[in-house]
């Protein structure tokens, strides 16, 4: 499959956790491919999120409607069991109870997580609520959308992760975050298989996101002169990824007719440009997986 096949028109998608990130960009991807795209998050125009960024989930809606799908921004905090039944409920109404994909990539553990630190010295409280962000919010929104899912005998889950293995990643509470949505993905594949639903985790490779061109203080047209600039990892930025191709992993793995038979797994932007035959919107393959294994990073492919 190419890019040139990615044909979700007619599909309904919800994106949680659309404001910003590889969120942001799969739902620009789905949208490129024609599907209707429910953009959910917390931070809306005039309310940012305690992340205090500028990012909004109408600005996600209205890049989604620009690349030829239908953006719906919805405002919601995935931790509160009420206003996800509430987006379930509506999707149910608007779309003739029709939802065929859900990517949960919830994050907004960026202040919360205390890197280099054991884990009984890290705050945890912080650590807790890291859990809350990404775990709860992930089995909350998986809960409902599998049910309406269910009763129409088809769809894809995804789990958005960092990684495709089950090693360390230098703080526990990030560990554990990062990895449970792994098997969640393996166990809710199990449960569904019956359905016709399939169930993954997809990692990003180093992922050039909007708060990691500001931590590198570069934009996305000067970029790789962080890769001198001479901050700490800088020199492993030259192997970033946009959002859009993680975004283009999942829009692949969604217009594939034999989704079932990966239904379970752990994979990755990189492992599925091999096999789709994508390329980034710069034109570009990076290839994390390759790029780790030579430099003895970890989470290979």
């Amino acid at each position: 499959m190419n890019t040139q096949t990615r044909d979700l028109t007619g599909k309904v998608a919800l994106v949680a956790g659309a404001t910003r990130g590889a969120g942001r960009g799969i739902a620009i991807m789905l949208g490129e491919a024609g599907a209707t795209v429910y953009c959910t998050g917390r931070s809306v125009r005039g309310q940012p999120s305690d992340l205090n960024r500028s990012e909004t989930i109408e600005d996600t809606a209205e890049l989604v409607t620009a690349q030829g799908g239908l953006g719906i921004a919805v405002r919601v905090d995935h931790t509160d069991e009420q206003q996800v039944r509430q987006l379930i409920e509506r999707i149910t109404a608007e779309q003739n109870g029709q939802l065929d994909i859900l990517v949960n990539d919830i994050w907004g553990g960026e202040k919360l997580t205390e890197w280099e630190t054991p884990f009984w010295q890290h705050s945890l409280s912080n650590g807790l609520l890291i859990q809350d962000r990404v775990l709860k919010t992930y089995l909350i929104t998986s809960h409902y959308a599998a049910s309406l899912m269910v009763g129409n005998r088809c769809g894809l889950i995804v789990e958005v992760t960092d990684g495709i293995d089950y090693s360390y990643r230098g703080s526990l509470y990030y560990s554990l975050a990062k990895i449970a949505p792994i098997h969640m993905a393996a166990a809710m594949a199990v449960d569904l298989r019956p359905y016709d639903i399939a169930a993954v985790s997809v990692t990003p490779g180093f992922l050039r996101s909007e708060e990691m061109l500001d931590h590198y203080r570069v934009t996305e047209e000067n970029w790789q002169d962080a890769v001198h600039g001479g901050i700490q990892h800088a020199e492993h930025f030259g192997e970033s990824e946009t959002p859009y191709f993680v975004g283009r992993a999942i829009a692949s793995l969604a217009a594939d007719p034999q989704i079932m038979e990966k239904s379970g797994q752990a994979l990755s932007s990189w492992g599925l440009s091999d096999e789709y035959g994508f390329t980034d919107i710069d034109g570009r393959r990076p290839h994390w997986g390759n790029y780790a294994a030579a430099h003895g990073l970890g989470q290979q492919e």
